[in-house]
């Protein structure tokens, strides 16, 4: 007998379950690769061979290991800058933490409706911060506009109110397009003039960057970013993303915040050793420009299908299209798992560092076959 509560799965009786074994549908897919997210995708060699090296000795707890050190003075060669550097378990601990160190319970956040605190993380910064309120605007192809942040911010500023205290944008946004560097710089000048704190959630950071080839500087520090969320998971880690402040008087007591939030890991080098791998010779970045480049692949393939309309400009790793139902239908017949509720609708087709040319192939081969 099984039970399903949202996404977990419970298995009742007396059949064990074997290596091997396991029910497809638990499995989610007997496909090796699929857009669904790029959640989805494995660890790539160079974390992994970062976490394979930091196994067999004994290092200090809590992140006072050699690792961690290393990982962090990456991250501060990489933006050119001595910033705060902290690793948790993942994006919603990662963003909710770091609004509520910007945040008392009576400031609000200002955000686009789509924003993933908005829209995936189960209430997490309000949690965090002890009520702070996201305000959400809406926006073009994903984004914030300057004009809508300085409304919301100057909307109403009586004490009955939950006073602005910081803007939040993703980038690359959730529906897969990115900020060009003016578009933020003018999001400072809207940030300056409201007395605004910038929170960027960089969960697809490196798929910006690829897109954008700047140094990362340019579109962080140098344009007012105050804190960044930097995403691992998405780009070839196991688990983990980090905090980067890069206004360290911001960072005054984080630490407690994440040890308070269960954040502080005990073994903390097997989550910022992989950050090593996955940094060192820019390796984050290729496979940043690898997913992106399969993106604009399966982008390219699926504007000569019938029926099927590419939703946004494709800038990151990620494709939105519309479909016919009957397509829809087919390919999850076939075994093609994506998602149709993320972002603004739409089929989400997401692709990650080890997407292959031949799984584009594949996927738009069946879709001409149902078009």
């Amino acid at each position: 007998m099984r039970t399903d509560v949202g996404h977990r799965m419970t298995w009742r009786g007396d059949r064990e379950l074997l290596p091997g074994k396991w029910p497809q549908k638990m499995m989610g897919s007997a496909r090796k690769r699929q857009f669904a997210s790029d959640n989805w995708a494995g660890v790539c060699p160079e974390a992994w061979e970062a976490m394979q090296q930091a196994r067999d000795d004994h290092a200090a707890a809590y992140g006072e290991d050699l690792w961690t050190q290393q990982a962090s003075d990456l991250l501060r060669e990489i933006f050119e800058i001595d910033c705060e550097v902290f690793f948790t378990f993942n994006g919603t601990a990662a963003n909710a933490l770091s609004l509520a160190s910007l945040c008392r319970s009576y400031h609000s956040v200002i955000a686009h409706e789509l924003a993933h605190i908005e829209t995936d993380e189960c209430g997490g910064p309000e949690f965090f911060s002890n009520g702070t309120k996201v305000l959400v605007v809406s926006g073009e192809n994903g984004k914030l506009h300057s004009e809508q942040v300085e409304w919301m911010a100057r909307r109403r500023t009586d004490i009955h109110y939950p006073r602005s205290r910081v803007v939040s944008v993703t980038q690359a946004t959730e529906v897969g397009t990115v900020y060009r560097p003016e578009e933020l710089d003018a999001l400072r000048e809207t940030a300056r003039r409201c007395d605004l704190h910038v929170h960027m959630d960089g969960a697809r950071f490196a798929n910006a960057l690829a897109t954008l080839d700047v140094a990362p500087k340019e579109i962080t520090w140098k344009i007012g970013v105050d804190v960044l969320c930097l995403g691992g998971t998405k780009n070839g880690l196991a688990v983990g993303d980090c905090v980067v402040f890069f206004r360290k008087e911001l960072a005054d007591e984080f630490a407690y915040r994440c040890k308070q939030a269960g954040q502080l890991a005990s073994k903390m080098r097997f989550l910022s050793a992989p950050w090593v791998g996955l940094l060192s010779n820019d390796v984050w970045l290729k496979n940043a420009r690898h997913a992106n480049q399969m993106a604009q692949k399966l982008a390219a393939s699926l504007n000569d299908v019938p029926g099927v309309a590419i939703m946004f400009p494709v800038e990151a790793n990620s494709v939105f299209v519309q479909m016919p139902a009957s397509m829809d239908a087919g390919l999850r017949s076939r075994g093609w798992v994506f998602h149709d509720f993320i972002g603004a609708g739409g089929a989400r087709l997401m692709c990650s560092w080890d997407t292959q040319p031949e799984d584009v192939d594949e996927f738009v081969s069946d879709c001409r076959e149902y078009a």
